[in-house]
Protein backbone atom coordinates (compact mmCIF):
# COMPACT_ATOMS: atom_id res chain seq x y z
CA UNK A 1 0.00 0.00 0.00
CA UNK A 2 1.55 3.56 -1.15
CA UNK A 3 2.56 5.04 2.32
CA UNK A 4 2.20 2.34 4.52
CA UNK A 5 5.49 2.38 7.06
CA UNK A 6 7.73 -0.59 6.49
CA UNK A 7 7.56 -3.69 8.38
CA UNK A 8 10.83 -4.06 10.64
CA UNK A 9 11.44 -7.44 11.62
CA UNK A 10 12.39 -8.42 15.02
CA UNK A 11 16.07 -9.48 14.67
CA UNK A 12 16.58 -6.16 13.04
CA UNK A 13 16.58 -4.27 16.24
CA UNK A 14 20.32 -3.59 16.79
CA UNK A 15 21.45 -4.69 13.78
CA UNK A 16 21.99 -2.29 10.41
CA UNK A 17 23.15 -3.40 6.82
CA UNK A 18 26.67 -3.52 5.90
CA UNK A 19 28.46 -1.97 3.82
CA UNK A 20 31.12 -2.99 1.44
CA UNK A 21 33.63 -0.57 3.44
CA UNK A 22 32.86 -2.74 6.51
CA UNK A 23 34.19 -5.88 4.72
CA UNK A 24 37.56 -4.20 3.10
CA UNK A 25 39.92 -5.56 5.70
CA UNK A 26 41.50 -9.05 5.77
CA UNK A 27 39.25 -12.20 6.60
CA UNK A 28 41.34 -13.08 9.61
CA UNK A 29 40.11 -9.94 10.69
CA UNK A 30 36.48 -9.51 9.26
CA UNK A 31 35.52 -12.99 10.24
CA UNK A 32 34.20 -12.59 13.96
CA UNK A 33 32.28 -9.25 12.97
CA UNK A 34 30.67 -11.20 10.99
CA UNK A 35 29.13 -13.24 14.14
CA UNK A 36 25.53 -12.28 15.40
CA UNK A 37 25.05 -10.35 12.04
CA UNK A 38 22.39 -11.75 9.70
CA UNK A 39 22.28 -13.09 6.34
CA UNK A 40 18.26 -12.63 4.46
CA UNK A 41 17.68 -14.28 1.49
CA UNK A 42 14.59 -13.77 -0.58
CA UNK A 43 14.35 -16.59 -3.10
CA UNK A 44 11.44 -16.62 -5.07
CA UNK A 45 8.68 -16.08 -2.63
CA UNK A 46 10.48 -17.51 0.24
CA UNK A 47 12.36 -15.42 2.93
CA UNK A 48 15.06 -16.65 5.40
CA UNK A 49 16.93 -14.60 7.85
CA UNK A 50 20.00 -16.68 9.55
CA UNK A 51 21.94 -15.27 12.43
CA UNK A 52 25.43 -16.00 11.84
CA UNK A 53 27.26 -18.12 14.53
CA UNK A 54 30.49 -19.51 13.16
CA UNK A 55 32.25 -18.48 10.70
CA UNK A 56 36.18 -19.80 9.05
CA UNK A 57 38.57 -17.24 7.17
CA UNK A 58 40.09 -17.93 4.64
CA UNK A 59 43.19 -16.32 2.77
CA UNK A 60 43.95 -16.32 -1.31
CA UNK A 61 47.49 -16.36 -2.62
CA UNK A 62 49.40 -13.17 -1.33
CA UNK A 63 47.01 -12.11 1.01
CA UNK A 64 48.10 -11.18 4.99
CA UNK A 65 51.48 -12.05 5.85
CA UNK A 66 50.74 -15.82 6.02
CA UNK A 67 50.50 -18.29 3.22
CA UNK A 68 46.82 -20.14 3.76
CA UNK A 69 47.40 -23.66 2.74
CA UNK A 70 43.73 -24.19 3.46
CA UNK A 71 42.37 -22.27 0.63
CA UNK A 72 40.39 -22.22 -2.54
CA UNK A 73 42.64 -19.32 -3.94
CA UNK A 74 46.32 -20.12 -2.57
CA UNK A 75 47.65 -20.64 -5.77
CA UNK A 76 45.87 -18.04 -7.51
CA UNK A 77 42.93 -17.22 -9.88
CA UNK A 78 41.24 -19.87 -11.51
CA UNK A 79 37.71 -20.02 -12.93
CA UNK A 80 36.25 -21.81 -9.39
CA UNK A 81 37.68 -19.00 -7.18
CA UNK A 82 36.74 -15.68 -9.45
CA UNK A 83 34.56 -14.30 -7.04
CA UNK A 84 37.36 -14.70 -4.10
CA UNK A 85 39.43 -12.33 -6.05
CA UNK A 86 35.92 -9.79 -6.26
CA UNK A 87 34.58 -6.57 -4.49
CA UNK A 88 34.21 -7.52 -0.75
CA UNK A 89 30.14 -8.16 -0.11
CA UNK A 90 29.51 -10.82 -2.78
CA UNK A 91 29.18 -14.17 -2.10
CA UNK A 92 31.10 -17.16 -3.03
CA UNK A 93 29.18 -19.94 -3.51
CA UNK A 94 30.94 -23.16 -4.19
CA UNK A 95 30.12 -26.71 -4.81
CA UNK A 96 31.86 -28.59 -1.54
CA UNK A 97 33.08 -32.84 -2.73
CA UNK A 98 30.66 -32.24 -5.29
CA UNK A 99 27.68 -32.59 -3.37
CA UNK A 100 27.15 -29.74 -1.21
CA UNK A 101 26.53 -25.94 -1.28
CA UNK A 102 28.71 -24.29 0.79
CA UNK A 103 28.43 -19.92 1.01
CA UNK A 104 30.96 -17.18 1.92
CA UNK A 105 30.91 -13.56 2.12
CA UNK A 106 34.12 -11.78 0.33
CA UNK A 107 35.95 -9.90 1.95
CA UNK A 108 39.57 -7.58 1.25
CA UNK A 109 40.10 -5.25 -1.50
CA UNK A 110 38.92 -5.72 -5.09
CA UNK A 111 41.71 -7.87 -6.63
CA UNK A 112 42.80 -9.46 -3.67
CA UNK A 113 41.58 -12.69 -2.51
CA UNK A 114 39.68 -13.51 0.51
CA UNK A 115 36.43 -15.28 1.91
CA UNK A 116 34.53 -16.05 5.40
CA UNK A 117 33.00 -18.99 5.45
CA UNK A 118 29.67 -19.48 6.84
CA UNK A 119 29.60 -22.50 8.94
CA UNK A 120 26.46 -22.29 11.05
CA UNK A 121 23.32 -19.83 11.79
CA UNK A 122 20.41 -20.07 13.54
CA UNK A 123 17.34 -19.25 11.81
CA UNK A 124 15.54 -15.92 12.89
CA UNK A 125 12.80 -15.46 10.25
CA UNK A 126 11.57 -18.19 7.56
CA UNK A 127 11.86 -21.05 9.39
CA UNK A 128 8.83 -22.97 7.93
CA UNK A 129 10.86 -22.39 4.16
CA UNK A 130 13.66 -23.48 6.19
CA UNK A 131 12.06 -26.78 7.72
CA UNK A 132 10.83 -27.48 3.78
CA UNK A 133 14.35 -27.33 2.38
CA UNK A 134 15.82 -29.40 5.49
CA UNK A 135 13.47 -32.16 6.18
CA UNK A 136 16.08 -34.35 7.28
CA UNK A 137 16.58 -31.68 10.39
CA UNK A 138 15.44 -33.53 13.38
CA UNK A 139 15.28 -29.92 15.49
CA UNK A 140 15.31 -26.08 14.72
CA UNK A 141 18.70 -25.85 15.62
CA UNK A 142 19.71 -28.33 12.49
CA UNK A 143 18.69 -26.21 9.95
CA UNK A 144 21.75 -24.31 9.30
CA UNK A 145 24.46 -26.53 11.20
CA UNK A 146 26.85 -27.00 9.18
CA UNK A 147 27.94 -24.99 6.16
CA UNK A 148 26.08 -27.74 3.75
CA UNK A 149 22.78 -26.98 5.89
CA UNK A 150 23.74 -23.44 5.88
CA UNK A 151 23.15 -23.17 2.22
CA UNK A 152 20.26 -25.62 1.46
CA UNK A 153 18.19 -23.65 4.36
CA UNK A 154 18.93 -20.47 2.75
CA UNK A 155 17.36 -21.74 -0.78
CA UNK A 156 21.03 -20.62 -2.26
CA UNK A 157 22.96 -23.34 -5.22
CA UNK A 158 25.94 -23.52 -6.93
CA UNK A 159 26.68 -22.10 -9.71
CA UNK A 160 23.76 -20.39 -9.66
CA UNK A 161 23.76 -18.53 -7.09
CA UNK A 162 27.98 -17.79 -7.12
CA UNK A 163 28.45 -13.91 -6.87
CA UNK A 164 24.99 -12.83 -5.16
CA UNK A 165 25.70 -9.19 -4.07
CA UNK A 166 24.84 -9.02 -0.36
CA UNK A 167 25.61 -5.41 -0.35
CA UNK A 168 23.35 -3.81 -3.09
CA UNK A 169 20.56 -6.65 -2.77
CA UNK A 170 20.73 -6.93 -6.56
CA UNK A 171 18.48 -9.88 -8.18
CA UNK A 172 20.52 -13.34 -9.26
CA UNK A 173 18.84 -16.70 -10.45
CA UNK A 174 15.75 -15.06 -8.96
CA UNK A 175 17.53 -14.42 -5.33
CA UNK A 176 18.66 -11.65 -3.23
CA UNK A 177 20.36 -11.72 -0.55
CA UNK A 178 21.14 -8.63 2.51
CA UNK A 179 24.23 -8.64 4.95
CA UNK A 180 23.29 -7.45 8.30
CA UNK A 181 25.95 -6.42 11.10
CA UNK A 182 25.55 -6.36 14.82
CA UNK A 183 25.69 -2.88 15.77
CA UNK A 184 28.01 -3.96 19.07
CA UNK A 185 30.89 -6.45 19.15
CA UNK A 186 30.13 -9.86 19.73
CA UNK A 187 31.42 -11.03 23.14
CA UNK A 188 32.23 -14.40 23.89
CA UNK A 189 33.65 -15.17 21.17
CA UNK A 190 36.05 -18.73 20.57
CA UNK A 191 38.62 -19.00 18.22
CA UNK A 192 40.18 -22.61 16.94
CA UNK A 193 41.53 -24.76 14.10
CA UNK A 194 39.42 -25.09 10.85
CA UNK A 195 36.37 -28.09 10.74
CA UNK A 196 38.04 -31.19 8.80
CA UNK A 197 40.65 -28.82 7.09
CA UNK A 198 43.63 -31.57 5.79
CA UNK A 199 47.16 -30.74 6.95
CA UNK A 200 48.41 -27.74 8.48
CA UNK A 201 45.80 -25.84 7.81
CA UNK A 202 43.80 -27.67 9.44
CA UNK A 203 45.64 -27.20 12.82
CA UNK A 204 46.43 -24.63 15.86
CA UNK A 205 48.61 -23.16 13.51
CA UNK A 206 45.66 -21.77 11.74
CA UNK A 207 42.97 -21.03 15.14
CA UNK A 208 41.06 -18.78 11.65
CA UNK A 209 37.33 -20.59 12.57
CA UNK A 210 35.64 -18.03 15.30
CA UNK A 211 32.15 -19.41 17.11
CA UNK A 212 29.64 -18.03 19.62
CA UNK A 213 30.75 -19.28 22.48
CA UNK A 214 27.61 -21.75 23.79
CA UNK A 215 25.49 -20.89 20.80
CA UNK A 216 23.76 -24.27 20.26
CA UNK A 217 23.55 -24.04 16.60
CA UNK A 218 27.44 -24.34 15.82
CA UNK A 219 28.64 -27.16 14.41
CA UNK A 220 30.39 -30.22 15.81
CA UNK A 221 34.30 -30.07 15.46
CA UNK A 222 36.58 -32.35 13.51
CA UNK A 223 40.19 -32.84 13.05
CA UNK A 224 41.29 -32.93 9.07
CA UNK A 225 42.96 -35.67 7.30
CA UNK A 226 46.70 -35.15 8.38
CA UNK A 227 46.36 -32.45 10.35
CA UNK A 228 49.32 -31.59 12.66
CA UNK A 229 49.35 -33.73 15.80
CA UNK A 230 52.08 -31.90 17.54
CA UNK A 231 50.39 -28.61 17.03
CA UNK A 232 47.07 -30.32 17.76
CA UNK A 233 45.20 -28.19 21.28
CA UNK A 234 41.86 -29.63 23.05
CA UNK A 235 41.27 -26.35 24.06
CA UNK A 236 39.97 -23.11 22.10
CA UNK A 237 41.22 -19.50 23.03
CA UNK A 238 38.05 -17.28 23.82
CA UNK A 239 37.99 -13.56 22.62
CA UNK A 240 36.03 -11.59 24.81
Amino acid sequence: MPGAAAVTADWQSGRRPARRDDLVALPLNVAPRLLDGVLEVHNGERLVALRITEVEAYHGLGTGDVPDPGSHARMGRTPRNATMWGAPGFLYVYLSHGIHTCVNIVCSPDGVAGAVLLRAGDVVEGADAAADRRPAARTARDYARGPGRLAAALGLRHPVHDGMDAISGSELAGATARLWLASAQQVGVASGPRVGVAGVAGTDAFPWRFWIRGDRTVSPFRWGRDAAPQVKSTRPSVLE
